[in-house]
């Protein structure tokens, strides 16, 4: 029986899966319901802090079933206090899959280190994701190649 109860658990887990997490600096609808993502990033790197972005796009591509109410926050690195945190936003998962998109503007890191980006489902921690923002310089590909030589 206990098998059974198990196994009907995980059925329940397995009607949504997180298949990715994109984040960008802005998503469009095109001709033909498209999607194209502008200024994809998996981190942040700046010359100095704080760091400014007109606009942030967290994207949430899932596989499953049924609607679903989603949220998306980004804690400071602290851990204790949010940056940004979005409105509840439904979604329908129709034909098998979908995207979710959450929308920030005007949205400064002001510290350097790894802020998480939380999506929350129905009310609950669904999963979550490192985003880290550092000021180091970047070594430019010529120099390099100069240093190397």
């Amino acid at each position: 029986m206990k098998k059974m109860e198990s196994g009907e658990q995980e059925k329940q887990e397995q009607k949504l899966e997180l298949v990715y997490t994109l984040f960008c600096d802005d998503v469009r609808l095109e001709v033909g319901n498209k999607l194209s993502y502008m200024g994809v990033f998996q981190n942040i790197v700046v010359p100095q802090l704080p760091v400014w972005l007109p606009k942030l796009a967290v994207v949430n591509h899932w596989r499953g079933d049924g609607s679903h109410l989603s949220e998306v926050r980004i804690l400071m690195p602290d851990r204790q206090q949010a940056l940004v945190a979005s409105q509840p936003s439904p979604f329908e998962i129709v034909h098998g899959s979908a995207d979710n998109i959450s929308f920030f503007v005007n949205v400064t890191f002001p510290v350097t280190g790894q802020y998480l980006v939380q999506t929350l489902i129905d009310s609950n921690l669904f999963d979550e994701r490192v985003l880290s923002v550092s000021d180091q310089q970047l070594i430019a590909p010529e120099e390099e190649s100069e240093a190397v030589n």
